[in-house]
């Protein structure tokens, strides 16, 4: 049956896992695992982390946390939305880790023996969900005269993975001030994290005890600007089979709108994968598949469930399976190259596969 696969090269997962491991000097993990793990499926990548040694996991929705511990993953779990009522006695008998990130949320931990634990995290400069710097000594204080199971400290940079990084070490510096009350207040807190992808590679020293990891992990960087010493390998390997050839004459239009027209006389094949499966639509202007070491253009506007490709006189075949991004034995086109050339980032297109997509797990 036809369709568009993800082979998921666990191998080189464990292989990125261990370089960033050693990059920084063994400071513990925690793999980022939200968005169905970015697109490559959250179960089999957590299974293979955690028996990998990753003891740290974190997640978006309780939902995605929930799905984690039903699939036997019992390691730490962080959960990075806001807390409500409903999580907060099912979080305490599963084990999993909260968010504190706004003064509203104090009240869900405060009296309760079945309390969970929770990381605190800090609006240093995101705008997003965080306590101000502000308000957080109050809130500081308050967990320490109660003893509140604030286990972490946590913030999120906003300019990690740009060329210009003085806005993130001013987040730092934000950060560092709220570090230095809870050592003068001899507040305990087991995990201090800051870093991220971005930060691994352009900002070592905001290690601390603790590293968030998502898209390294994943074998893609965070953005063009950082620099790209690190041989991450990537993880997904996006295939779409060709399903149709025909031989077309010069002048030919093909496809939506019939804004590409064949500059001669070529074989056009259809390949079944379209954007409803997340092929990134804007990448039929510049873009290309490669096939048996070759690379050729697509032709035309991507359709909700096939595109188009210029063959030219390429011996191919009804069957055969193009690269759409990834690597294999043959074939390579990075992912980070695309999101480059569309003006999108490697985030959005991988955490986009799905719909039709047949993932397969590969040693």
């Amino acid at each position: 049956m036809f369709s568009p696969k993800a082979i998921i090269h666990l191998e080189n997962l464990k292989y990125n896992y261990h370089l960033l491991k050693d990059q920084l000097n063994d400071v513990p993990i925690m793999a980022v695992v939200k968005a169905n793990a970015y697109g490559h499926g959250v179960i089999e990548i957590s299974r293979t982390l955690r028996d990998e040694g990753v003891k740290f996991f974190g997640v978006f929705t309780f939902s995605e946390a929930l799905e984690l511990r039903s699939a036997g993953i019992d390691e730490e779990i962080l959960v990075f939305c806001r807390p409500s009522k409903e999580m907060i006695e099912i979080a305490y008998d599963k084990n999993i880790t909260l968010n504190l990130s706004d003064p509203d949320d104090l009240k869900l931990f405060r009296g309760n023996r079945f309390s969970p634990k929770f990381h605190l995290k800090l609006d240093t400069g995101m705008t997003r969900l965080g306590i101000s710097l502000d308000e957080s000594y109050k809130i500081i204080k308050i967990i320490k005269n109660e003893t509140l199971k604030c286990h972490g400290i946590y913030s999120h940079y906003a300019t990690a993975d740009e060329g210009d990084i003085t806005y993130a070490e001013h987040q730092l510096d934000q950060f560092k001030t709220i570090l230095d009350f809870i050592k003068e207040i001899d507040l305990s807190i087991n995990y201090i994290h800051f870093s991220n992808s971005g930060s691994i590679i352009n900002i070592p020293h905001s290690s601390y005890n603790l590293v968030r990891v998502g898209m390294l992990l994943y074998g893609a960087y965070p953005s063009d600007e950082v620099s790209k010493d690190i041989p991450i390998k990537p993880v997904m390997e996006f295939k779409g089979p060709v399903v149709s050839l025909r031989n077309i004459k010069a002048g030919t239009k093909v496809s939506y709108g019939g804004v590409w027209e064949a500059p001669k006389d070529t074989i056009i094949g259809v390949i079944q994968t379209g954007f409803a499966d997340g092929f990134p639509r804007e990448w039929y202007i510049n873009g290309y598949i490669s096939l048996k070491g070759k690379k050729y253009p697509i032709a035309g506007r991507v359709c909700m469930d096939q595109f188009m490709v210029d063959f030219g006189d390429a011996e191919v075949k009804i069957g055969d399976e193009v690269l759409i991004f990834g690597q294999n034995n043959k074939d390579k086109i990075l992912v980070d190259d695309i999101a480059k050339d569309i003006k999108s980032t490697s985030y959005v297109i991988l955490s986009n596969i799905g719909g039709r997509t047949e993932r397969k797990y590969i040693n």
